[in-house]
């Protein structure tokens, strides 16, 4: 096969492994027309079909599974292989692709990034906001950034942050029309605030504990949301109450802008950790990366 196949090939991956043309030609930087173009172009070169299109999906045929199995892997460790000649270089390059949440990379990746990107200047650095939990290792991610319940155990994971407090919180001008709730089954009768979960569409279930004991609060209101950032400013608008992690919180409780409510009930979660697989050999660039961004405390 020509050589000028294997950038349509990485082109064909990405689409099978988004499963969509649209999200692809975003991490790709192409327009869907030209993405389109190409994986047709390789698919009429080899000869046979690579995806099975419909108006609603796209999934690799028994032949693109085949490319996908056999192919992927190998040029993942020609890729391998130039960022390890590019590490022998003087300074830390090439490009790390992290997944996060966009409060973590609001909060704790980019405030400790972006001092050291002006001295490491072949040092590039992509951050993904995205609430599912990623495989990144199918998804070409160098590092993720989950709570550590999140990582799996054949990763090699790194803390980020001390464990998190969550709280329930509202505005004053909400608790002037509805009473402080101060149990489970008082807080179910509140309009709460929600956040959808991107990996399976359902509501997330506050993980509440009391008492020693963990539970999962079904609460209900009038909004839903994909964000907590959006989730922060109902809060703040006075729609409803809301749960959310004190750091994104703390601010406006200590100002008066929100009120923190059953703090007996919130749960504290295990911190944040950067992790990634354990079978790669970190390079110059990744280990620098990891030393930046991880707890210091």
């Amino acid at each position: 096969m020509a050589r000028d196949n294997i950038n349509d090939i990485l082109v064909f991956l990405a689409v099978a492994r988004e499963r969509s043309f649209t999200r692809a030609a975003a991490k790709l930087g192409m327009t869907q027309s030209a993405l389109s173009h190409t994986v047709r172009a390789l698919e009429e070169r080899l000869g046979v079909r690579l995806l099975t299109r419909t108006t609603r999906s796209v999934s690799p045929t028994e032949a693109g599974e085949r490319l996908m199995q056999n192919v992927a892997p190998r040029l993942e460790e020609i890729e391998a292989e130039i960022a390890a000649v590019s590490d022998l270089g003087d300074k830390p390059a090439g490009t790390i692709r992290i997944t996060a949440i966009d409060h973590v990379i609001d909060s704790v990746l980019w405030p400790r990034l972006a001092p050291i990107l002006p001295q490491y200047p072949d040092l590039h650095v992509e951050m993904s906001s995205d609430y599912r939990i990623v495989d990144i290792a199918a998804e070409r991610y160098d590092i993720g950034v989950r709570h550590g319940d999140q990582v799996d155990k054949d990763m090699i994971a790194v803390r980020l942050t001390p464990d998190v407090q969550m709280m329930i919180v509202a505005a004053p001008a909400y608790f002037e029309w509805h009473a402080v709730p101060a149990t489970a089954q008082e807080l179910m009768k509140h309009n709460c605030i929600n956040l959808r979960l991107a990996s399976s569409g359902g509501l997330y279930a506050w993980e509440l504990r009391h008492d020693g004991r963990d539970f999962e609060a079904q609460v209900r209101g009038q909004t839903v949301f994909t964000n907590v950032y959006h989730m922060l400013n109902a809060a703040l608008s006075g729609v409803g109450v809301t749960y959310l992690p004190e750091s994104l919180v703390g601010p406006y409780v200590r100002s008066g802008r929100l009120v923190s409510v059953m703090p007996d009930w919130c749960a504290v979660f295990p911190g944040l950790h950067a992790y990634y697989p354990s079978r790669r050999q970190a390079s110059r660039a990744l280990a620098l990366v990891i030393d930046t961004i991880r707890h210091k405390g």
